[in-house]
């Protein structure tokens, strides 16, 4: 039988990736200490090093997380469609939808992401997340670019670098002026037309 702490193991990281979420969004990733996310969470350091080795680890766990959850809600959009009857403008719309926690995720992944373009370790593991995240959004793509009919002339994953760069580019300009881009407008106006001049 597994011992009390073995068994609260995935309650006390949960509780910890929730309050460093909080705190990273608020404040940042390099402001936020491993005790003011511990006393968030309402554990001690020794909890926090029993589930984690860093806040590097704590934040890449944070980040795989995201990013499954947000793959899977494209894909379960995509699912409920009717993909042989849509239009390409119907198509996208689950890539052109933002979430309203996409706000916080952006604060703390932009972060991340400068600090990582000046230190080549940490550029070497967000390259080997940002990997892992294609290779989940992939099949989600691959479906996509075959209802519309169309091939990436660079291959899938190279158009998945594409669509995240689009998304993520245009919502930093929708967060910046968000009474002059809504959320997604950019890839609801470019994405049909990008899709159609493909070569078929």
């Amino acid at each position: 039988m597994p011992k009390g702490p073995t068994k609260r193991r995935p309650e006390t990281r949960a509780k910890l990736l929730a309050a460093a979420g909080e705190l990273f969004a608020r404040q940042g990733v390099g402001a936020t200490s491993i005790g003011e996310i511990c006393r968030q969470a309402g554990y001690t350091t020794g909890a926090f090093y029993s589930n984690f080795e860093s806040k590097d680890e704590l934040f890449f766990t944070l980040f795989d997380a995201h990013a499954a959850e947000a793959i899977e809600t494209i894909r379960q959009r995509l699912e409920a469609l009717d993909v042989e009857s849509l239009t390409v403008e119907e198509l996208i719309a689950p890539f052109a939808h933002i979430r309203p926690e996409e706000r916080d995720w952006f604060l703390i992944s932009s972060e991340f992401t400068l600090f990582a373009i000046r230190n080549s370790d940490a550029a070497r593991k967000v390259a080997e997340h940002d990997a892992r995240a294609r290779a989940m959004l992939t099949p989600v793509v691959t479906r996509l670019l075959a209802a519309a009919g169309v091939t990436s002339p660079a291959g899938v994953d190279h158009f998945c670098r594409y669509l995240i760069a689009l998304r993520e580019g245009g919502l930093a300009q929708s967060l910046v002026e968000p009474e002059n881009l809504d959320h997604g407008e950019l890839e609801r106006t470019y994405l049909p037309r990008l899709l159609r001049g493909f070569e078929k």
